[in-house]
């Protein structure tokens, strides 16, 4: 027989209320911990934790069953898309890649990507300088609009999780931001998906790369601060 697709309305309104808080706490611990999960088990461990978060919360005690589960885990891909599509036109009036089919600008647009790409220069503030790295304003720029745009926004809302600002966090966002950069390499804006075959290699990269930094910069909490600085600007 055919598979029902579960939807929230098939559970009673206590577990639909619930489902909801849970479902906004998985959303923080995905960019918060986990953006590209390698495996079911930590997708179903993040939902876990997210349904006993919720619990707590709500002081109720509703058996998590792997619908629920499903409901959660439904989400990843979809607030990563969310990012990325947040940060398409960001990047673009950031970097300054124009949406014109002319020779010139289709060429301008391509070098401008080749440019940005090499060296992952695009997360140094000065990129044509190579200087200022991960100080890039468009950081800034997604966390204001993904996380903290207004007061119920779940950076204001859920702040525990993103206080102190995660690497992972860091990591998810330039690697939203590369896949940007991306569609412009032909010098004309394509549509790339930003899916967890093609960008969790990618992600990895730069999720060690900040560590990386983290560790050589250790003695001056050079990472940390720049993350306290994200937090403030953003709330």
């Amino acid at each position: 027989g055919t598979r029902q697709r579960l939807k929230a309305s098939d559970f009673d309104n206590v577990t639909k209320d619930l489902l909801t808080t849970a479902t906004s706490i998985y959303r923080c611990l995905v960019v918060t911990r986990a953006p590209f999960p390698e495996t079911l088990i930590i997708e179903t461990k993040l939902a876990k934790d997210a349904w006993r978060e919720a619990s707590n919360m709500a002081e109720l005690t509703i058996q998590l069953t792997p619908s629920l589960v499903k409901m959660m885990t439904r989400r990843t891909s979809q607030v990563r898309g969310e990012l990325k599509t947040k940060m398409r036109p960001l990047t673009a009036s950031f970097f300054g890649f124009r949406a014109s089919r002319s020779i010139p600008a289709i060429k301008q647009n391509r070098d401008l990507a080749e440019s940005l790409k090499e060296g992952s220069r695009f997360v140094f503030k000065d990129w044509e300088m190579k200087c200022g790295i991960y100080k890039t304003g468009l950081i800034q720029e997604a966390m204001n609009d993904m996380w903290f745009a207004n007061r119920s926004d779940e950076g204001i809302v859920y702040a525990k999780y993103f206080d102190p600002l995660p690497v992972q966090t860091i990591a998810l966002i330039l690697t939203a931001i590369e896949c940007c950069i991306d569609e412009w390499m032909t010098g004309v804006k394509e549509d790339i998906k930003f899916s967890s075959l093609a960008y969790s290699p990618v992600y990895l990269l730069h999720l060690n790369s900040l560590r990386r930094f983290d560790e050589r910069t250790a003695a001056y909490k050079l990472l940390g601060k720049i993350g306290v600085n994200l937090l403030d600007v953003a709330r």
